[in-house]
């Protein structure tokens, strides 16, 4: 498992998450995919998550559209 650390504006306010995943990288539209679902997976209006087949740069545009942005991972570690 690696520890990856996201450092991005929600709504222009700065934000850190860390996630904790199997994959050995982690690209800044994965990173995008999975602060929406952080941010928006409960959202009664499916609408605000990218469709399965949508592209890293449609993904990116998705998030930007709710708020989040300048999307960066800045840190990982391998937890044993």
């Amino acid at each position: 498992m690696r520890n990856y650390t996201v450092n991005y504006l929600f709504n222009d306010a700065p934000r850190t998450h860390a996630f904790e995943l199997k994959q050995l990288q982690l690209p800044v539209h994965e990173a995008a995919m999975h602060l929406l679902q952080l941010h928006f997976g409960d959202a009664e209006n499916g609408l605000i998550m990218p469709t399965a087949d949508a592209t890293p740069a449609q993904i990116l545009e998705q998030a930007e559209r709710v708020g989040l942005t300048q999307i960066r991972v800045v840190d990982q570690h391998i937890i044993d």
